[in-house]
């Protein structure tokens, strides 16, 4: 779809103008859902307005994460302890712009990006659209829900561990997280250097494949002519909606030739990652007023702030061993595949206690770290459901493959459903 309307707007047979002025009507329709902090219609207008009509995304419109600086739009970090304004772009929001898009406002976010349920901001919880008494997901939780509700169809995101795979599950979208520095993390308010990873979220996987190649030198390889060879990651503990899902998705994938091989991954990835991550995150909040900060994340800092110098080191050293182990799969496979996330998007009530809170970010992240701590792409692919969403997570060992396969399984999933 984005290559479609792209073209159309250079050919003349769509105006910016009216896609923007679409988007924003969407976006005010669904305020409800909190996914979009700060619609900047003037500016959407203005942009619109004196388009060239030149670029891969010419005429898109697309909202941008809250923690990715915008020059001249707040930069609040979904936080009430920040009330900034952006002086420049980001990196990212400069490639959107040369390659012809329009940036009409800024999504919703888990405060700093230190949460993965999109509950934590100055204000209030992201809403799923599916059901807005559950939540996204997180932390690139308005991105997520925003592409869900049709706003926009192109949404950027960060991930650090699981924060654009997460909510696209949650939602039953498409969430691309590259390898890591694909897209560059300059302007973005850093949670962990080490893990963060900069995303896009869209409706479909050649969207996500056509967004990243527009936004970078990579060209897609072509699509897969034969069927994958697939690691399958054994996930015993789903529950039943997501068991159901997976299930019957890969017995269609395998009907429909893929090859599927039970794979092990390494021990300790998760802790290494908390150990990675916390210090980092420590260290980017070092000197400010935490006061204001939402409970949970001034919990997580609290948390973190306890783990000792001695094993964020090892964790450096551990993580380049996982990370080898984890190649020496992937080299065996076209792509190792999970559920993105065991669980369906649970009831925002659920984390309004601090303790049930951190149960719930656990489920939420069991099987999204890997892509963060290995830096290999992981894209996660929305499947067939009678209820709430359920996404399938593709991790391979550089971007063309992890789109190829990507966009195989796909195709495979919406023709068994036809």
């Amino acid at each position: 779809m984005l290559q479609e309307i792209a073209a159309q707007v250079r050919s003349g047979e769509l105006d910016p103008v009216d896609l923007v002025e679409e988007a924003l009507g969407r976006a005010r329709d669904a305020a409800t859902l909190n996914a979009v902090v700060h619609l900047d219609e003037d500016g959407a207008r203005a942009a619109a307005a004196w388009h060239d009509r030149k670029g891969p995304l010419a005429g898109i419109p697309v909202l941008v994460k809250e923690i990715i600086e915008v020059e001249g739009l707040p930069h609040r970090c979904g936080s009430a302890a920040m009330d900034g304004i952006g002086k420049t772009d980001a990196d990212v929001v400069r490639r959107l712009r040369a390659a012809g898009a329009i940036v009409i406002g800024l999504s919703h976010s888990h405060e700093f990006a230190y949460g993965c349920t999109g509950t934590s901001n100055r204000v209030g919880p992201c809403r799923n659209p599916h059901d807005p008494d559950r939540m996204t997901g997180g932390s690139s939780s308005g991105a997520g829900a925003a592409v869900a509700a049709g706003i926009v169809a192109l949404a950027i995101g960060t991930d650090t561990a699981g924060s654009v795979r997460i909510p696209a599950a949650l939602c039953g979208v498409v969430g691309f997280k590259p390898a890591y520095g694909t897209l560059p993390a300059d302007g973005v308010f850093p949670l962990a250097q080490s893990l963060d990873h900069v995303g896009v979220l869209t409706a479909t996987v050649a969207d996500a494949t056509y967004a990243l190649a527009a936004l970078t030198d990579w060209l897609p390889s072509a699509p897969m002519a034969t069927a994958p060879k697939l690691g399958v990651v054994t996930t015993p503990e789903c529950d039943a909606e997501v068991a159901e899902a997976w299930s019957a998705s890969l017995a269609r994938l395998q009907s429909a030739g893929a090859t599927t091989t039970p794979v092990e991954l390494p021990d300790g990835l998760r802790q290494t990652a908390i150990d990675l991550q916390g210090p980092e995150a420590v260290a980017n909040h070092a000197g400010r007023d935490t006061s204001a900060y939402q409970p949970d994340v001034q919990l997580r800092l609290k948390e973190a702030a306890e783990i000792p110098a001695a094993r964020y080191v090892q964790a450096q050293r551990d993580a380049e061993t996982i990370r080898a182990q984890v190649l020496t799969v992937l080299e065996k496979y076209d792509a190792v595949v999970l559920p993105t996330v065991p669980v369906v998007a649970p009831l925002i009530s659920a984390v309004a206690d601090l303790e049930d809170s951190t149960a719930v970010r656990a489920q939420l992240m069991r099987n999204t770290r890997l892509g963060n701590l290995t830096g290999f792409p992981a894209i996660s692919v929305p499947l067939p459901v009678r209820g709430l969403p359920v996404g399938l997570q593709v991790v391979a060992r550089d971007n063309a493959t992890a789109a190829a396969t990507a966009g195989w399984i796909a195709g495979r999933l919406a023709a068994a459903e036809v």
